[in-house]
């Protein structure tokens, strides 16, 4: 296969666990959610496959107003001994600090830094940048997209570029650009949305929502300017593995780890 796109820096590969109740769950645009598995097992899984790192998100935390499941993230950390980023339902800069005691290296925050945005510098000022991940729940209205809360059950009106752009001011390290629209398609990431984003911010976008292919993989990074890419159902459904991935990424010129 001919090389046909170089990438600056190692493409990260990221599993994301969407847990609910305790298990791991996946839905089509954020609805009609079906049970995927233990967290903890499919963590083990996926660290001894090579994943770059791991994302774990309560995805019902927000909406039904309680914190995050620590217990669950103490023991998907202690199966896995890479980067583990963990959001949903923090609100404070104490919800921080209890999921980095808990075992995660970053904190995801969604729905609290919309409705409070000095909650992103607060946490970046007391635990640093690196520690803080926006995550951006958008979808297409109109001719732009707009950031939703409540895992995608509301529409805070707000424009995601301006949004972004805004985060990463007050000091969010990275941006987890989740794509309503293409959730659990398996139809293709956003890639408008990406590379928009990707080429507003200065800090690493991941993209996530939609993949279900090796080319569509690919071209989130070429044409998305992603980062990094996020991934639930292609893993899930074990239609592809880590090393798949890595091996096809790397045959197309992307530098991974």
């Amino acid at each position: 296969m001919d090389n046909e796109f170089k990438s600056p820096l190692a493409v990260r590969i990221i599993p994301c666990l969407d847990v609910d109740a305790g298990r791991v769950v996946k839905g089509v645009k954020f609805k009609g959610l079906k049970d995927a598995g233990d967290p903890a097992e499919l963590a083990r899984v996926y660290y001894m496959q090579g994943a770059d790192e791991l994302t774990f998100l309560d995805i019902g935390a927000s909406h039904e107003n309680r914190t995050t499941m620590v217990e669950t993230v103490e023991l998907v950390s202690r199966e896995v001994f890479i980067p583990l980023t963990v959001g949903g339902g923090v609100r404070t800069v104490d919800d921080i600090r209890v999921l980095l005691n808990a075992g995660a290296d970053k904190v995801a925050v969604c729905t609290a830094a919309l409705k409070t945005p000095a909650l992103i510098s607060m946490g970046a000022e007391q635990f640093g940048s690196q520690c803080i991940v926006l995550s951006i729940d958008a979808k297409r209205c109109g001719s732009s997209w707009h950031a939703f809360t409540e895992g995608g059950r509301n529409d805070t009106g707000r424009d995601v570029l301006e949004w972004a752009e805004e985060a990463v001011r007050l000091g969010a390290g990275e941006i987890l650009l989740n794509s309503i629209d293409k959730d659990g398609t398996g139809h293709g990431y956003d890639l408008e949305l990406t590379k928009k984003v990707s080429e507003s911010v200065g800090v690493p976008v991941i993209a996530s929502g939609g993949a279900g292919s090796l080319e569509q993989i690919y071209e989130a990074v070429s044409l998305g300017r992603a980062e990094a890419v996020l991934l639930a159902s292609l893993l899930h459904l074990k239609e592809l593995s880590i090393i798949e991935i890595k091996e096809y990424l790397s045959a197309r010129g992307v530098n991974v780890r």
